[in-house]
């Protein structure tokens, strides 16, 4: 397929390799180049700008930061999707935001399917992601043959309604957010009580924790935050949306919440989410 990518961020340049890989004719557009030139070199052709990357794609790929790039880029960009594209979103937004953006692409004549991903860089890497997909039955159909190439298959699941898929990723990062915060306070309580670092993460091995301790646990010890797999910042904006989303009060995320945003105002967004260990 002829496929425009659009949004070249940590997430997205793992995920335009595997369709260079797999064979498509893709077109990558960047807000920043140097991430287009790296993917340029990698088999893409690089667009100056997303309209020229947009235009005579079958499908659109969009992996952004979050909702209101979306707005600024697609419904606010003017773009010259052909007639019945494909347009896929991995950002992460709210299940508001999925319906507006169903909204006006079905306005526009467009197929849109929301699919968001569950996972760090590494399995994006491996091709073993959590994905999801919301979306009318034959669009969610077609953007499946697309989307797999980087899905764990055991972790592919068809949400229905673009909105449905919105919500199941903000579940996915709140259970993220809220286990980092309780790897974190674990270790605390463990130093607090004499137990090693190293005693208390064999411990957390065999709890309900035990993937996060495993995943962030030595990054918290050495408090090491700069290889960055999931950004402080991103979490941050997640979060967010996760407490604009719930009609009930979600007191665990507001927490973890509060810590990102002062993460962010000391100039740690960009590092990895388990900096929160230092706030």
């Amino acid at each position: 397929m002829k496929i425009a990518f659009l949004g070249l961020g940590r997430m997205g340049r793992e995920l335009v390799v595997h369709l260079i890989d797999a064979g498509h004719d893709v077109t990558v557009w960047n807000r920043s180049p140097e991430p287009a030139a790296v993917i340029g070199r990698r088999g893409a052709h690089v667009a100056e700008s997303a309209a020229a990357a947009v235009e005579g794609a079958e499908a659109v790929i969009s992996a952004f930061f979050g909702p209101d790039v979306v707005r600024d880029v697609i419904i606010g960009g003017s773009l010259p999707f052909a007639p019945d594209a494909l347009w896929i979103d991995v950002t992460t937004v709210s299940p508001a935001d999925a319906t507006e953006f169903a909204a006006w692409a079905s306005g526009a004549n467009i197929r849109y399917v929301h699919s968001p991903v569950i996972g760090s860089l590494a399995p994006a890497r491996a091709g073993a992601l959590g994905v999801l997909i919301g979306g009318e039955q034959d669009a969610a159909r077609e953007a499946r043959k697309i989307v797999a190439l980087w899905a764990d298959p055991n972790k592919l699941r068809i949400l229905g309604l673009p909105a449905k898929a919105a919500t199941g990723k903000l579940v996915a990062n709140l259970a993220l957010a809220v286990s980092m915060e309780g790897l974190v306070e674990s270790l605390r309580l463990g130093e607090s009580g004499s137990l090693t670092p190293q005693e208390v993460l064999d411990t957390l091995g065999i709890t309900t924790i035990a993937p996060i301790a495993a995943l962030k646990g030595e990054t918290v010890v050495a408090g090491e935050f700069d290889d960055t797999q999931f950004s402080a910042a991103l979490l941050a904006k997640d979060t967010h949306l996760m407490l604009a989303t719930s009609t009930q009060p979600l007191p665990a995320v507001e927490l973890v919440a509060g810590i990102l945003d002062r993460v962010i105002a000391a100039g740690d967004g960009e590092k990895d989410l388990a900096v929160i260990a230092r706030a």
